[in-house]
């Protein structure tokens, strides 16, 4: 089985010993995205939904440049400092995966590693399908 690291153009250099996403066979792991822009700032303030469109965008780039795309993904983990966000930020999911439905799981964290996210998420998608 082949394993290519890959680092995205655009996202902020990794705040730790890791890399955006890992290719492993036919698998893409995608490291967890938080709402930054390409310095490593904060993206949306303290408001939810603003800080979710840039985790999503961040995905779908970390995505395209695996050649993959939202609907490839499988699983999904979000996590997010208040569960009652949940209804709040499911429109942007939603718009997102469009038709597509990965298996998911929902964590509610007390912080997250970027002060002031509210939410963070990691993903797996099947490449080649």
């Amino acid at each position: 089985m082949s394993r290519e690291e890959l680092r995205v153009d655009g996202l902020p250099e990794p705040i730790s010993h890791y890399t955006d996403a890992v290719r492993a066979g036919d698998l893409l792991f995608v490291s967890g995205i938080v709402p930054v822009d390409a310095e490593g700032a904060l993206v949306g303030g303290s408001d939810v939904v603003a800080q979710a469109e840039q985790v999503f965008a961040l995905l779908g780039r970390v995505l395209a440049a695996a050649g993959a795309a939202p609907g490839d993904v499988v699983k999904v983990t979000l996590y997010l400092l208040d569960k009652d966000d949940r209804p709040r930020i499911n429109p942007v999911r939603q718009r997102f995966f469009g038709t597509a439905r990965p298996a998911s799981t929902l964590v509610e964290v007390s912080g997250l590693a970027v002060a002031g996210a509210r939410l963070e998420v990691d993903a797996v998608a099947l490449l080649g399908a």
